[in-house]
């Protein structure tokens, strides 16, 4: 297997025979496993994207494929909440109606009335680029400052965002535990599924709901990630 951990990391490979991929000691990669990858600087030249499109290319099994990847970006979340979108993916239409109810309004930064209902109230709204983990959204006052300085720069860069209607989970209090210490705090949870997904080009082989994870922060933080310090990991308890 190989661990794709860190910048550069496409010199530890080379392109092999047909479409193997192999170590630069001459073993052959069954396993490509990304612990980086997900973000922009993860990129730094061309050689990194080379890289990626040599492991792409190579019969080795990829976690996550370059498909798969792309599913989790906010874009393609976007685009699944367009009208007939779930029907090519799903025939029961109860499933699909208790999925559209699990939906957030999305909106790409070209459709003008959402942008400009945006600016009137942007706490009603978050902008989302196409990043992994916490810390990177925007919220508030600096929705509506950057949608006006996008609108008069005319840059490419809105094509990166796009607009989401702001979630409001109730409210409850908890403890946090931190370095020992206990705190009383007011906080909010978000609730994630785990899957498995496995396939052989057109065949799927395997695709399961495998467990969930429970993401808990302070109810006045905008960000929620874990890995940026934003959340902690939390478990359910049903009543």
């Amino acid at each position: 297997m190989l661990q794709v951990s860190g910048k550069h990391w496409q010199k530890s490979m080379h392109k092999g025979r047909s479409s193997q991929m192999e170590l630069l000691d001459g073993e052959t990669v069954a396993v490509v496993y990304f612990r980086a990858g997900y973000a922009p600087n993860d990129y730094p030249s061309e050689s990194e994207w080379k890289a990626r499109l040599l492991v792409e290319e190579s019969s080795a099994v990829k976690c996550p494929s370059i498909a798969y990847h792309l599913t989790g970006t906010k874009k393609v979340q976007q685009e699944l909440a367009k009208p007939n979108v779930l029907e090519r993916f799903l025939e029961n239409k109860d499933d699909i109606a208790k999925l559209r109810e699990c939906f957030a309004g999305l909106w790409s930064l070209d459709d003008s009335d959402a942008v400009e209902d945006a600016i009137r109230q942007p706490g009603a709204y978050v902008m989302k680029p196409q990043r992994e983990g916490g810390g990177n959204n925007i919220y508030g006052d600096d929705v509506k400052e950057t949608l006006l300085r996008l609108q008069k720069d005319g840059s490419e860069e809105e094509a990166a965002y796009i607009l989401m209607q702001r979630i409001f989970p109730t409210v409850f209090p908890t403890i946090l535990v931190r370095d020992g210490i206990a705190y009383k705090e007011h906080a909010i949870s978000e609730l994630g599924i785990f899957s498995a997904y496995l396939r052989n080009k057109e065949t799927v082989i395997s695709n399961e709901q495998c467990g969930y994870l429970m993401r808990t922060k302070v109810s006045s933080s905008n960000e929620g990630g874990v890995a940026a310090g934003f959340a902690v990991l939390d478990s359910l308890y049903l009543t």
